[in-house]
């Protein structure tokens, strides 16, 4: 079987912020993603359409027909795909080491003592299983 075919795609770097836009603001226009691009960068709108097209046929988006302007919306909730993305970068970078990628990740940037007790809350509740 030709896993190619099978396999989830995921999202490229402008198609995370695409959807990452959307998780915020909800179901919205070509407009309104390509308004909310442009606060970070300088985007076009027909490049923001074509992307959306291309994640649409991806089936990273559903995109609703009946309404006018077409109404986008994430075709997979943000958890699943950050658990796709840790899952894929956990493979790929960290040959499949958790210990690996847990420790670059709280060496990368400084850990608020607020973000430092939730990790620790969680690592008890998993110790506990």
């Amino acid at each position: 079987m030709d896993m190619a075919r099978t396999r989830t795609f995921l999202p490229a770097e402008r198609e995370l912020e695409i959807l990452t836009i959307l998780w915020d603001i909800g179901p919205s226009s070509v407009r309104s993603v390509n308004e909310e691009m442009n606060k970070g960068r300088s985007t076009g709108y027909t490049t923001t359409l074509k992307l959306m097209q291309i994640m649409h046929k991806k089936k990273l988006l559903v995109r609703d027909e009946t309404k006018w302007p077409h109404i986008y919306t994430p075709a997979i909730p943000e958890e699943k795909t950050q658990s796709q993305l840790v899952g894929h970068l956990l493979e790929k970078a960290f040959n499949g080491s958790a210990e690996k990628l847990v420790m670059r990740a709280l060496s990368s940037k400084n850990i608020s003592r607020k973000e430092l007790a939730k990790i620790r809350t969680l690592l008890d509740k998993m110790k506990g299983k």
